[in-house]
């Protein structure tokens, strides 16, 4: 074992044959021979475990291949591009919506160049960063004023903070959500200083339910729309315009978290349970928060919009400053927003709504061009069918409905799925999608039309791997 170990080529051999590879060149020299070390301490540990018992395969023609390979794995950036085959619109872990082209200009042309971020070009002095987008927020909803956090948890947390600190709120029972990464209202209220008083049962909530809970220390009424569940059966909420007449009665400002907040109304595609911002600002409300990476298809940020007498008052909290968003949000945001000054327009250009209002029509069609990239990259080595199935929003948004659409379907002949499911982590891109029936499963709805060839190419890529390692 130890003239094994005496065998392993030395890291000044590696290095002036890794030197001579074009796809070395540019990678840092400290990287590349930290990755070294790492495949010779493998090396060393498949010695001890009696994987390597020969000194003809310590050579450095014997290990090049895998020491190539295991270079170019582990120097590939930590964050990178995934092909999207779930079927799962706003994905979160897949990092949600997928940005317009013009918002992805704004963003390069904001990160190339300097710009008037916070610089008033009509006065040649300091200006506000929330003005690149204050107005067309308020021209497309109907609010008053308008800022921008980072996102829709900062929203909710400084609209508490700065409107009911050390006052109680009033939320309904059947609304106290939890979303993903274990947010909590009732968690983030006690954070706030606001304090909670919940109202009604979970299922069933009246307004003298509210009207009762109101005292000298009511700071406000809330509602928080439950985008990521639905309570259905024998129930009952209050509406908004009800609250509305409840706050004018008592003078108590009404906060609604509409969570997955939506600008475009998708009633038409059969989507319903998910009300438009504007609904809601002209149903009353004097604060909304709402995402900017959900529904509305942009980047990351929490909306708010409402009245200016309680904007100015969040623009004037000290917190705001830990929140604010920087140049490469607001250029995005402002670029999307823009889209939706036409409706029409907005559909078609934002991702996220193309892929949500994607006819059957074109999600067949591109179903077959997937199928038949498959099978011309993998022959007879594997089943490719379409069948009927369904996608999903995504984002907490419309939980209890399925997008239908056309599937592909490829079963491996002589692996097993899982295996290919796991395999396809390590390509390059990474591709990800869902078993079912048997079947890996891929879904074309969240695939682009230029990444049909792509995710048939690391499908055969994957595919090649596995064989070649059961032979």
């Amino acid at each position: 074992m130890s003239k094994l170990f005496r065998n392993l080529p030395s890291m000044d051999q590696i290095l002036v044959v890794l030197d001579a590879d074009r796809d070395m060149v540019d990678l840092p020299r400290l990287l590349v021979k930290d990755l070294v070390n790492e495949f010779l301490d493998l090396c060393r540990e498949e010695i001890r475990s009696g994987i390597i018992t020969e000194q003809k395969q310590l050579a450095l023609d014997a290990l090049l291949p895998r020491l190539m390979a295991y270079v170019r794995s582990k120097s590939r950036p930590h964050f990178r591009r995934v092909l999207n085959a779930t079927g799962v619109v706003i994905h979160t872990n897949l990092g949600r919506s997928l940005l317009a082209k013009s918002a992805i200009d704004a963003v390069v042309e904001a990160c190339g160049h300097y710009s008037n971020c916070e610089f008033d070009l009509s006065t040649g002095k300091r200006g506000s960063r929330y003005s690149h987008v204050e107005k067309i927020l308020c021209d497309i909803t109907g609010a008053e004023a308008a800022v921008v956090v980072n996102n829709n948890a900062a929203a909710v947390f400084i609209m508490l903070e700065t409107l009911a600190k050390g006052k109680e709120v009033v939320v309904s029972r059947g609304q106290l959500v939890e979303i993903g990464g274990s947010f909590r209202i009732p968690d983030v209220m006690s954070k706030s200083g606001a304090i909670l008083k919940e109202v009604g049962a979970t299922n069933r909530t009246h307004v003298h339910d509210y009207e009762n809970a109101i005292g000298d220390s009511t700071g406000a009424l809330m509602r928080v729309h439950t985008s990521n569940f639905r309570v259905v059966g024998f129930t009952k909420e209050v509406s908004l315009s009800e609250l509305r007449e409840l706050g004018d009665r008592y003078d108590l400002p009404v906060i609604e978290d509409l969570g997955s907040g939506t600008l475009y109304s998708l009633q038409g595609e059969g989507l319903v349970g998910e009300p438009t911002v504007q609904q809601v600002v002209a149903d009353g409300a004097d604060v909304v928060s709402f995402s900017g990476d959900k529904v509305l298809g942009g980047p990351q940020a929490g909306i708010i919009i409402g009245r200016k007498e309680y904007i100015d008052r969040i623009k004037s909290n000290q917190v705001l400053r830990a929140m604010r968003i920087d140049k490469m949000t607001l250029a995005a945001l402002e670029a999307t927003l823009r889209l939706y000054l036409d409706m029409d327009e907005a559909r078609l250009k934002i991702p996220t709504l193309r892929m949500i209002t994607a006819s059957q029509e074109a999600l067949k069609s591109k179903a077959r061009r997937l199928a038949d990239a498959i099978r011309g990259e993998l022959g007879d080595t594997v089943i490719v069918g379409m069948k009927k199935g369904f996608s999903r929003v995504g984002g907490g948004a419309f939980p209890e409905y399925d997008l239908p659409g056309t599937m592909v379907t490829v079963v491996p002949k002589d692996i097993s799925v899982g295996d290919l499911k796991e395999a396809l982590l390590d390509t390059d891109p990474p591709l990800v999608a869902r078993i079912e029936d048997d079947a890996f499963m891929l879904d074309p709805r969240t695939l682009a039309s230029t990444e049909l060839k792509l995710a048939a190419s690391v499908l055969r890529e994957a595919v090649t791997l596995l064989n070649k390692n059961q032979g």
